[in-house]
């Protein structure tokens, strides 16, 4: 018996800074969507717990109990499993990939034997409780507080990150405020992308900023994205490095691709269709 699940990259396509807790938790208010780029998890019954990772992304990522994975995995307090995780996203990127593949994960091994989740995921990390929810939907509190949002339009991205990872305790040390507004109380109907883009073009992201003071290549990534024809709006995602440019169609994400990938040689670059990916 085997059984697997998909990891989408996670898009916070606002992220506003709210306000910070007594233990030293951010409050953050964000639209996010997924996208149909990600990693694979699959899970196996076996003796004891493992994990093997492979893949183009799979250098460096650890093996043992610091990954998310078998931290999630013995959460279940199911039997063991031999876990294989097909590493595709760039990892420290802002794209939500740790938390991605440890949602996977309780997702695969849920399927294997109907094993229940975990009923605190928070423990893992703040953005595994929307990760194992990928869906569209506004990301509140520290994380853990998930609502449903206004059904998004069809729309595509090009996914960028120009390279190394970017800390994000030190994106946050860096912020030079945080007790900024949040996103409107209702959020709109968005008929089409452009009104979407439009109002988005009036979110923010209150970590990129700071990200581009201690990573000046996302600044560099955002111009080149920003000048990309049929590119509606560009905006990093998370504490990042990776950024995203919106575009109306798949072609139009896929022609901005080929002079960004000259542009900014040594990139990860993907385009990919965003909303609710097959899980």
């Amino acid at each position: 018996m085997t059984a697997e699940s998909f990891a989408p990259a996670k898009i916070n396509l606002t992220l506003h800074v709210t306000g910070q807790r007594a233990d030293g938790y951010h409050l953050l208010d964000s639209l996010v969507a997924f996208a149909d780029v990600g990693d694979v998890v699959r899970v196996v019954p076996a003796l004891d717990w493992s994990l093997s990772v492979t893949g183009p992304m799979a250098g460096g990522v650890p093996t043992d109990d610091s990954n998310l994975v078998l931290r999630a995995a013995r959460l279940t307090g199911g039997g063991p499993c031999a876990i294989s995780l097909v590493k595709h996203l760039p990892t420290a990127s802002g794209i939500g990939g740790g938390s991605a593949d440890a949602a996977a994960c309780l997702r695969a091994l849920n399927r294997l034997d109907g094993r229940a989740m975990p009923p605190d995921v928070t423990s893992l990390g703040a953005d595994v409780p929307v990760c194992l929810r990928a869906n569209p939907c506004r990301m509140s509190g520290i994380g853990e507080r998930l609502s449903d949002v206004p059904p998004l339009p069809p729309f595509f991205a090009l996914l960028v990150n120009p390279g190394g990872a970017v800390s994000t305790p030190a994106v946050f040390r860096a912020l030079r405020r945080r007790d900024n507004p949040a996103m409107p109380a209702a959020l709109p109907a968005w008929p089409d992308l452009p009104a979407l883009a439009r109002w988005l073009a009036s979110q923010r992201n209150d970590l990129e900023p700071a990200a581009c003071r201690l990573a000046p290549e996302i600044a560099q990534v955002l111009l080149f994205l920003r000048a990309a024809p049929g590119c509606l709006l560009a905006r990093m995602s998370g504490s990042g490095a990776t950024c995203f440019g919106l575009f109306a169609s798949e072609a139009a994400a896929q022609s901005a691709a080929h002079p960004l990938a000259a542009q900014l040689p040594g990139a990860w670059i993907a385009p990919a269709r965003l909303g609710a990916p097959t899980l």
